[in-house]
């Protein structure tokens, strides 16, 4: 038996926690399905047999997805932010959330099927926030919020002025 993690994130799912994490294990690097556990007896929100929890990791950060029940929706409140090295990158997990049933949102922002919330954020872009020019953080900003999926090529004009 492996030592379980300090620290873990939890993640309520109505019911397919199992299918959200295989779905991460093949869309995302260094993730995978770690273990499925089962409930030992009925309760209110699975019949005895169900899938109960799921531990899985999310390139690196360990979670367990709990299949509670319809009462806790998931919100933006809760979120993965997925640094991307360039378009491609960001294409490609963009386009996977949102194309396996997905919701498209603003400023990097969508949603898995399971309403999970993702910030697919260039590190170009992080940079730009967080570097010491002002203006530049100011035009990569108002760049961004004009963006769905965001446009590298935009954002690297908008730092240029």
């Amino acid at each position: 038996m492996t030592k379980p993690a300090k620290n873990t994130v939890c993640i309520w799912y109505d019911k397919e926690a199992e299918a959200a994490a295989r779905f991460y294990a093949e869309t995302f690097p260094d993730t995978q399905v770690t273990a499925v556990h089962r409930a030992p007896s009925d309760n209110p929100s699975n019949k005895e047999g169900d899938v109960l929890t799921v531990e899985f990791t999310v390139m690196g950060i360990p979670c367990i997805g709990l299949n509670g029940g319809p009462e806790f929706p998931q919100s933006e409140a809760f979120s993965f932010q997925v640094a991307t090295v360039d378009q491609a990158e960001t294409d490609r997990y963009w386009n996977a959330i949102v194309g396996n049933g997905g919701k498209e949102s603003q400023c990097g922002w969508c949603k898995d099927k399971w309403g999970v919330s993702w910030q697919i954020t260039p590190v170009v872009l992080t940079e730009a926030f967080t570097g010491s020019d002002p203006a530049v953080a100011k035009r990569a900003f108002d760049a961004m919020m004009q963006m769905g999926k965001i446009d590298v090529a935009k954002i690297e004009a908008a730092i240029r002025g």
